[in-house]
């Protein structure tokens, strides 16, 4: 598993509104209602220390986006932010995974690597879904949460590491160490400072905010219309309990975006889900087929490029037509491919 290292280059530090006097959230996270402000607040103090801190949530309720604001908040902010999903690690290799090894180390190590905890040094290394951590991995974590010292595979020498661990987990921590999945002087380890996101129903007065803002993004990305939201349709949406929370919202508006749906119909026996499929009315049959028509040709022109990366001829082969004809396509609906070109 590559380790990934953020730069600072769009750094979550928040700023202060000169006219109120008042701090405006971290970069990346969006809200006002009372319970995202109290997070915000205990991001701040987070950020002033170096302490080990683990990060309770639901899935999709933005721990990473909270990790990533403590990381980039404090004075570690110049440094890399490296998360690590330890799910994704299989229990043999978390060590080497962690600290790294030499050529020959083990068997299979045919070249040197080097560490999460090296490439998070002087950094933060957040360790997502620490719960799904195997029993030999959170005992290496906790040996060398200790006295942050370590070796590499296949070196004799200790080395100190100046990382901060912050950790995440979307199950009750205690809970899994009382039925023996977690060792409970690992929880006391990481459990030095806490910070609870909410889910998404907790702070519903945000769903306005983000509904918008997810909006206004994909439909800049695609060059879309963007999504219109009546009052009667938010307070639907904010009367959702939405399980998956903002990663759940997220995913219906950027269906919304790719689907053309414009505005949702405030329909009391819809889902969000459901609304987010609808359709309004035409004003005539004619004019419906080649509007439906057009709307499908614009969607599946965008769909596919933003899949094949703005490759035109990928996308034609996608499509199973010639690479000519997808260029009159995408010329008659003025969809760029160079929009969906990353670098």
């Amino acid at each position: 598993m590559k380790a990934q290292a953020f730069p600072p280059a769009h750094p979550s530090t928040g700023s202060r509104d000169q006219a109120s006097g008042i701090d405006r959230p971290p970069q990346g996270l969006l809200g006002a209602s009372p319970a995202f402000e109290r997070m915000v607040a205990d991001i701040r103090m987070l950020a002033r220390t170096d302490a080990p801190a683990l990060i309770d949530g639901e899935t999709g309720s933005g721990k990473e986006l909270a990790a990533r604001a403590i990381h980039y908040l404090g004075d570690r902010g110049s440094r890399p932010f490296v998360p690590v999903n330890c799910g994704a690690i299989p229990e043999a290799l978390f060590e080497s995974e962690l600290f790294g090894h030499v050529r020959g180390a083990f068997t299979d190590a045919r070249a040197p690597r080097t560490g999460l905890v090296c490439h998070a040094d002087g950094g933060t290394l957040f360790l997502d879904e620490i719960d799904t951590l195997p029993p030999k991995g959170q005992v290496v974590l906790l040996r060398f949460l200790q006295d942050r010292r370590y070796r590499v595979l296949g070196q004799s020498q200790e080395t100190v590491s100046g990382a901060r661990i912050l950790a995440a987990s979307n199950r009750c921590l205690e809970h899994e160490a009382t039925a023996g999945r977690f060792r409970s002087d690992l929880l006391y380890r990481l459990n030095i400072l806490r910070l609870r996101v909410p889910p998404l129903r907790e702070r519903s007065e945000d769903v306005p905010l983000l509904c918008r803002h997810f909006a206004r993004s994909y439909a800049a990305r695609y060059d879309l219309p963007c999504p219109e939201f009546v009052p009667q349709v938010l307070d639907r949406l904010q009367a959702h309990a939405w399980p998956g929370n903002v990663r759940e919202l997220d995913s219906m508006v950027h269906r919304m975006v790719l689907q053309g749906v414009t505005a949702l119909p405030a329909a009391d026996d819809e889902t969000p889900a459901q609304a987010a499929s609808a359709s309004g009315p035409q004003p005539s049959f004619r004019h419906a087929k080649a509007e439906a028509i057009a709307s499908f040709e614009r969607r599946y022109l965008c769909s596919v490029m933003a899949h094949t990366g703005g490759n035109v001829s990928a996308a034609a082969r996608l499509a199973q037509t010639d690479r000519r004809a997808l260029g009159r396509l995408l010329k008659k609906h003025g969809v760029d491919s160079k929009r969906y070109r990353s670098g």
